[in-house]
């Protein structure tokens, strides 16, 4: 103690423990470590500080203990220090990387938020110039000349309009998704589910002629839903099967109820989904090996479970050789459960 506080053993003995505190260690002392040495006989881990005269403050930390006689009197009682510099640096440092690192957390919380909401409004503004090209489309194939290059020509721009506004579409469903507001569902539309997962049947056989798609769908009339949101989630699904399965074999689309359950399933043959890719398969931007043709932004399966989660439900996903199934269960009535 002497070389901590630069004086002699001498000038320490015979010295009262408040000449070596500091002021604030000094309220320590009175207001902690005595009245807790006086309630129970022995403190741990008080932390103040020593200072002799107008010398720098030493952090310590105290441990004391009293002995008492057989009739209570007090004897002694024993100070043990330990010199606390190094641990007290390091609490501080450890303050001020949380601060540090919550300054960073904000920042980068802050970045993301700009960025979905950027993605957001661009998503939005491109719909205008994308409906009037449509438009345009609409009078050109009226008024062609009917050759077959040209209608050629205009069925191409219309496929790419199709595919541009799926893409506005993806990249919304995501940017709500991030935002934290999720996929908004909206049960005024009154058309059955059953009627809208043929529609989704028809629209990708249209696009993909050489693919067979067999539906099996069993008592839906109970299901309450938003029947486009989950024809969102199918069109997703098949256009998936489509992209990754095999295409000489037919895909399966199946849907039924079981015990206020909507089990619905998408199932292809092909190439089992490796148990690593499996693990981030419904994480945004994620895409397996396809042409570059048709590579999209890797946001399907994404939305796929943001709509599931909305409903109340979840997708899981089952590959091996024999087949690779999607499949999604949620309560046949979301409104009434949720």
């Amino acid at each position: 103690m002497a070389d901590w506080l630069d004086c002699s053993p001498d000038d320490l003995v015979g010295k009262q423990v408040h000449t070596i505190l500091s002021f604030g260690g000094k309220i320590a002392f009175e207001t902690h470590l005595a009245p807790m040495l006086r309630l129970q006989g022995e403190a741990h881990e008080i932390a103040f500080d020593l200072q002799l005269g107008d010398a720098d403050k030493i952090p310590v930390i105290g441990n004391a203990k009293e002995k008492r006689g057989p009739n209570g009197e007090h004897l002694f009682t024993r100070l043990t220090l330990f010199k606390a510099t190094e641990r007290l640096k390091f609490e501080r440092s450890l303050v001020e990387a949380r601060v540090r690192a919550e300054e960073r957390f904000k920042n980068e919380h802050s970045q993301l938020e700009l960025r979905d909401q950027f993605i957001a409004v661009l998503g939005h503004d491109l719909r205008n110039p994308l409906a009037a090209i449509a438009a345009g489309t609409r009078i050109l194939e009226r008024h062609a000349e009917a050759d077959e290059r040209t209608s050629t020509v205009i069925g191409e721009m219309r496929k790419s309009l199709v595919r541009a506004s799926d893409l506005i579409d993806d990249v919304l469903d995501f940017a709500r998704g991030r935002l934290g507001t999720g996929i908004p569902l909206d049960y005024s539309n009154k058309d059955s589910l059953a009627d809208v997962l043929h529609h989704v049947v028809q629209e990708i056989t249209a696009v993909a002629t050489d693919v067979e798609i067999n539906c099996q769908l069993w008592d839906l009339e109970e299901v309450d839903c938003d029947t486009h949101r989950i024809g969102q989630l199918v069109s997703n699904l098949l256009a998936n099967a489509v992209r990754y399965g095999d295409r000489s074999k037919p895909i399966v689309l199946e849907a039924r109820v079981e015990r206020d359950q909507l089990h619905l399933g998408v199932v292809n043959q092909g190439d089992p989904i490796p148990e690593a890719a499996r693990e981030k398969l419904f994480m945004p931007f994620q895409r397996g090996e396809v042409s570059n043709r048709e590579k999209g932004l890797g946001l399907g399966l994404f939305i796929v479970k943001e709509i599931a989660q909305a409903h109340g439900g979840e997708v899981r996903v089952f590959s091996d050789r024999s087949e690779t199934r999607f499949e999604l269960t949620m309560p046949k009535c979301v409104a009434q459960s949720m």
